[in-house]
């Protein structure tokens, strides 16, 4: 077949083009930039987070708010209701703010029957009735111990009578796992409390092999009693060294503390905090202790009992504001304040006695009252450590809203919580990150569970309310708050000031 040379040059032309435009070096090619949205790529940013393997079993609830114009920067499952943890903390605290006041303080007060106290000596009964103070401590009884010794008090021939009428006598709250409740964490919720309900005790080794562990009770009480059945032994005894342990015999319910195993000479002290049984009489038996150290003396016996009419006011000890409790409580995450502060909303607000109904009561209404339908949620105790406990991070960001408007209360409340890398719960979280000394929030972790909610700030100075809640994880705990933090210091770094327009950019390769 005869083809036109004219066409035979086209093709050789065509195909020599195209083997040199394939050779030909790139230097000379234009790429093309796409436009970014900076709320859509933070957006984008989230939800490569979120797609981390480690949440693949899981269910993860998120809302980003600005508080200034209400609008939503992203939000994903946040109607859906989750165990909030300690983020129920967020709820009894404002509560507290709002309802009692933030200068509101706990009282524990001394008294006696009426004209019983003659001269140096007090015949009748003396009575420590405690009004729910989480904070009292030692060095409170012994300011209260040393003001009966200014009024010139030195005998005791009665009894101290221990009144902790104030609230009533369930020491759980609702909800709270029977295998949980021997705990630091958990100690029991009485309205006479000192030291949280706690004894410290610190385990070291003996100076040579076969020696008894040496046991040392802080404050030093014979309230609690101590079990050593602890020795000294050789580095290479492991059988002794893993079979180390102390705990209180909480099955019997009794105050000793059953020390077990060993541990090898030269090694570091260990310290335990055991919560005790009775808090009421703990604190009446440490507080005739410390008469004894003042040298009054006291022939009586500890037992409890309620406050008569007819008694005379003796001494009255005031704790910090209330301020100041609810920044430990959110701070250190505390569930002893927490729900203490729950009960004493029930007796101031409902009545005494305080219970956990009345204070939960009062959370409802409070709730309500910044437009929440009471129907959508359920609260259970004031701390978080039921699971009866869920609520929605729609829910928390509501609350983070109407705290933020709060004038009366509002700079409490933002200043109770845990500051990113600085201290409380988060201070070893976000450091070195935009997040750091900017982001607020309170933290919350059970089994299973973790959430973080609070405020930040954003690269352009404007004011986010947030919350996350994750659950229903078997991995470590640590790496889901790892992704909560990488969130934080997103939203900490975020900027709305536009990104780069559509351009062709020029690529040396």
């Amino acid at each position: 077949m005869h083809v036109p040379w004219k066409r035979i040059n086209l093709v050789v032309t065509l195909m020599v083009c195209s083997v040199f435009c394939a050779c030909a070096p790139t230097t000379k090619l234009d790429k093309f930039v796409p436009p970014k949205d900076p709320i859509t790529d933070l957006n984008l940013r989230i939800e490569s987070i979120l797609e981390d393997s480690t949440l693949y079993q899981s269910r993860t609830g998120l809302k980003v708010v600005f508080l200034q114009t209400g609008d939503v920067l992203y939000e994903k499952n946040s109607h859906l209701l989750f165990h909030p943890a300690s983020n129920e903390k967020l709820l009894t605290t404002a509560a507290a703010l709002k309802k009692l006041g933030p200068d509101f303080a706990f009282r524990t007060t001394l008294s006696c029957d009426t004209a019983s106290f003659m001269d140096s000596t007090l015949a009748g009964n003396l009575y420590l009735k405690g009004f729910a103070d989480p904070s009292l401590a030692t060095e409170d009884l012994w300011w209260m111990v040393r003001k009966l010794k200014e009024l010139g008090l030195k005998r005791i021939t009665s009894d101290l009578i221990c009144d902790e009428s104030y609230l009533d006598d369930v020491y759980f709250g609702s909800g709270w796992m029977w295998d949980d409740v021997s705990s630091k964490y958990w100690p029991p919720i009485g309205a006479l409390t000192v030291n949280r309900n706690c004894v410290n005790v610190t385990v070291a080794p003996g100076v040579n092999v076969g020696d008894s562990l040496r046991v040392r009770l802080d404050p030093p009480t014979d309230y609690m009693k101590i079990e050593n059945h602890g020795v000294t032994v050789a580095p290479t005894d492991t059988t002794m060294l893993e079979a180390f342990e102390v705990e209180r015999k909480w099955r019997e319910r009794e105050n000793i503390v059953k020390i077990e195993g060993g541990l090898a000479p030269g090694t570091a002290k260990e310290d335990f905090i055991i919560e005790v049984v009775e808090p009421a009489l703990y604190t009446g038996t440490l507080f005739t202790e410390l008469l004894s150290q003042e040298g009054i003396r006291f022939s009586g016996t500890v037992s409890k009992g309620v406050l008569p009419d007819t008694t005379t006011d003796l001494v009255a000890h005031r704790s910090a504001p209330l301020t100041n409790l609810v920044a430990h409580t959110n701070k250190e995450s505390d569930n002893l304040y927490a729900e203490l502060l729950l009960k004493t909303l029930g007796a101031e607000i409902k009545g005494e006695p305080g219970t956990g109904d009345k204070g939960i009561s009062v959370i409802y209404e409070f709730l309500h009252e910044i437009g929440l339908d009471s129907t959508t949620f359920e609260v259970a105790d004031g701390s978080g450590v039921s699971r009866y406990n869920v609520i929605s991070p729609n829910h928390i960001i509501e609350l983070l809203k109407a705290m933020h408007e709060a004038f009366q209360v509002q700079a409490e409340f933002k200043a109770s919580l845990p500051i990113a890398g600085v201290d409380g719960t988060l201070e070893n979280r976000m450091q070195g990150t935009a997040a750091e000394g900017i982001l607020r929030a309170k933290t919350g972790t059970l089994r299973g569970v973790s959430s973080l909610s609070g405020y930040t700030t954003t690269a352009d100075d404007e004011l986010l309310a947030f919350s996350i809640m994750t659950e229903h994880f078997t991995v470590s705990t640590s790496k889901i708050k790892s992704i909560e933090d990488q969130i934080g210091v997103l939203l900490s770094g975020f900027s709305r000031k536009p990104m780069a327009e559509p351009s062709f950019e020029h690529a040396d390769e």
